[in-house]
């Protein structure tokens, strides 16, 4: 496997990516939304309850990205695992809409084992050229490492170490990843079984970026009181993967309120770590979400 370090610092042709108020359900049902109860998170599910107004959970923010993994060379897609995401919102997303999306790969690092590349993306509204979103993600890929390259930055961890503020418990479902999958992200690591064996697991595993969004919704339920417009960044590192059907907990640390304001309102901006667990493994770690008070 050869990756190209030519492109760090290289920005991408500009991609649009469109998006409805079914894409906008199906992405809530896939991360949790109305599972327990259909008949609460409707304005998340549904675009004709009555007196509801339709919202879009705010971790859709990484589904406007067009283009996907940027080229970054020839490798073998078993050996790929998520490290770490981070977007930022500037305004609340549009049940329906069109983004026009260019991305930047920011790093690649040579970690021995295996290779850490990093990218950012940015997405603007089509209809209003107004910045909806900016994403970060980076990625593991096993066995492209040792090429001499700069190891990169080793941050520490700012976890709180004391019991956390809030922890909210829900449940995945067996079937969870094949629904999940139908959003966007087709990878078989979490559908075929002998594919899953090939990156080194029993059975396929449940999408990282669905424990995102399972978190994020929880964090906008349980800091945001359920209001999109308070929900303004998040970030979180991928540690342990999750099986379909197990559960989640999510272990929330409300640690300090800001002076300026957000885009969204003029109410001072609060920030929370988090961490979420399964069956007491750390799956998701460092997290840190801001928003309005």
């Amino acid at each position: 496997m050869t990756l190209d370090l030519e492109i760090v610092g290289v920005q991408s042709e500009p991609a649009e990516r469109s998006w409805t108020e079914s894409d906008v359900a199906l992405y809530a049902l896939a991360v949790g939304a109305g599972h327990n109860d259909p008949l609460l998170e409707l304005d998340f599910t549904t675009e004709n309850s009555t007196g509801v107004e339709t919202h879009v959970l705010p971790t859709f923010a990484n589904l406007i990205i067009a283009g996907g993994v940027p080229a970054i060379g020839t490798y073998d897609p078993a050996g790929v695992v998520h490290a770490e995401q981070s977007f930022h919102l500037n305004h609340p997303l549009p049940p329906s809409g069109c983004a026009r999306s260019t991305t930047t790969v920011t790093g690649i690092y040579d970690k021995g084992r295996a290779a850490l590349v990093t990218w950012e993306s940015t997405a603007i509204d089509v209809a209003t050229d107004a910045e909806l979103a900016t994403v970060q993600t980076s990625i593991f890929i096993r066995g492209a490492g040792g090429f001499g390259g700069d190891r990169g930055p080793s941050p520490t961890s700012s976890m709180p170490e004391r019991e956390p503020d809030v922890q909210v418990v829900t449940e995945t479902r067996p079937e969870q990843a094949l629904l999940y999958r139908l959003t966007g992200d087709r990878n078989p690591l979490h559908s075929d079984p002998e594919f899953a064996k090939r990156g080194g697991f029993s059975q396929p595993i449940l999408h990282g970026m669905c424990t995102y969004g399972y978190t994020g919704r929880l964090l906008l339920h349980a800091l945001c009181a359920s209001d999109v417009r308070r929900f303004h960044s998040m970030t979180g590192r991928f540690t342990e993967p999750v099986l379909p059907g197990q559960d989640l907990t999510v272990h929330i640390w409300e640690t300090a309120t800001g002076h300026g304001a957000n885009g969204f309102t003029d109410s001072p901006i609060r920030t929370a770590h988090f961490r979420t667990t399964s069956n007491g493994v750390t799956v998701l770690d460092r997290g840190r979400l801001t928003y309005t008070a």
